[in-house]
């Protein structure tokens, strides 16, 4: 499963909300909801977040082996 739960920690420690992200990285709100609950988003979206982030796609989610 991929997890984008970095993304989310590094929002929170870079102080940055999710709506001023949405606007940069021109994401929609259904785009970061499916964000929000690990669901798939293109590679096209991975790569707007790292360009408005400044970050390699690693920096944003994690694998996590299912048992």
């Amino acid at each position: 499963m991929i997890s984008y739960k970095p993304f989310q920690k590094m929002l929170i420690d870079r102080d940055i909300k999710k709506q001023d992200i949405m606007k940069q990285a021109k994401v929609s709100g259904g785009t970061m909801a499916k964000l929000n609950t690990n669901q798939y988003v293109s590679l096209e979206v991975i790569d707007r977040l790292c360009i408005a982030l400044g970050c390699q796609p690693g920096d944003l989610l994690e694998h996590i082996p299912k048992e």
